[in-house]
């Protein structure tokens, strides 16, 4: 039986622009299906939570601007399950809002906080540890975060350093480093005391709430001295509020000041599809190591490079070309090493200095 005071907040409101052309700011990443498997990045996220939540305690946090896309890909959900945040602010004040409006509703809440774009592969063993998991916050005053055991020196993520063991396969939390360089990764991987940080957040509602009070005491107080929450005031309140939040994630804002932080160590075939290569990564490849996403292919002397494109239709020939992104969103095409694929940002916003709004 699934435990009724148990809460999975999904957090849905990225613009995904390291995977700019195809993730544009009206279709983000986490709306498209970008493994061919029928499903979006957001539809898997809502049904692997299903085995441990019912779908009625299941809460998207998005931007205003995607709820329709939300309410589409998610027709179970009601409308008081979609937040909607009028302006970006990173996970922290989306974190708060979510913790409070569910506060309104059970005060004996235990929530997972989840990100919508996603990949699981070993989906029983994230169902074991997330069950754990919650065991663990409901019985300590803990904000829990999954750590993943690394497998290779990774730049592009945060890690997190073990401390003493304080349960099964759950840890107190030593240091968080964010994202270090490549010789700095490569001793975090052969210590073996370091974890990459997941992003995945477990806590009981008493316990983010107090975190809440003590580090963002601005939001804490906002939402506290309102009358709003869980009526019919609550989207207005949060239309006037929420744009004064300050931009910033609930790492930097609470996980790393925080003392009662702990670190469940998992292995369940996690990657956060952050960037093409990591798509390429986890998308079969031909007998050339390319990989073809939702377009034929003919390809001479051509290895190791991954191609999407909007149309289905489309025939893509390619000669020479060896671990390339070669993505075609109808308005732009874009042709980058892999190699080079962390200047995609810098690429975005050259775009937008040229051409405004109008191709992103």
């Amino acid at each position: 039986m699934i435990n009724p005071h148990r809460y999975c907040v999904i957090m849905c409101g990225g613009i995904g622009s390291r995977f700019w052309p195809y993730s544009r700011t009206n279709l983000p990443k986490q709306f498209i299906d970008f493994l061919g498997t029928g499903r979006t990045l957001l539809q898997m996220s809502y049904d692997r939570v299903t085995a441990f939540i019912r779908p009625e305690n299941i809460i998207v946090v998005t931007n205003e601007l995607y709820a329709a896309l939300v309410k589409e890909q998610l027709p179970e959900l009601t409308d008081a399950q979609i937040l909607c945040e009028p302006a970006r602010r990173n996970t922290a004040p989306c974190i708060a809002w979510a913790a409070y409006h569910i506060k309104a509703i059970d005060p004996e809440a235990s929530i997972i906080v989840t990100p919508s774009d996603h990949l699981i592969t070993r989906e029983s063993i994230f169902v074991e540890s997330i069950i754990r998991g919650f065991e663990f916050v409901e019985t300590n005053d803990a904000l829990l975060t999954l750590g993943i055991t690394p497998t290779r020196p990774e730049t592009g993520y945060g890690y997190i350093q073990i401390g003493a063991q304080a349960g099964e396969g759950i840890n107190e939390v030593k240091t968080f480093t964010e994202k270090p360089d490549i010789e700095l990764a490569r001793v975090f991987l052969s210590s073996g005391e370091f974890f990459w940080n997941s992003g995945i957040f477990l806590w009981h509602l008493s316990s983010i709430i107090k975190a809440i009070r003590e580090y963002m005491p601005d939001v804490a107080r906002a939402f506290e001295t309102s009358t709003a929450m869980g009526t019919a005031d609550e989207d207005r309140f949060i239309k006037e509020t929420f744009p004064a939040f300050s931009a910033i994630s609930i790492d930097f804002a609470v996980m790393e000041k925080a003392p009662n932080v702990f670190v469940e160590c998992v292995s369940f075939g996690w990657n956060d599809l952050g960037t093409w290569s990591a798509l390429y990564d986890n998308s079969p490849r031909n007998r050339d190591a390319n990989v073809a996403q939702n377009c034929n292919l003919i390809s001479y002397n051509s290895t190791g490079n991954i191609l999407a494109v909007r149309n289905p239709d489309k025939l893509v020939v390619i000669d020479g070309l060896h671990d390339y992104i070669i993505a075609d969103a109808g308005d732009v095409l874009l042709i980058c090493p892999k190699a080079e694929e962390q200047r995609i940002k810098q690429m975005v916003n050259d775009t937008k200095l040229a051409h405004g709004d109008k191709y992103l």
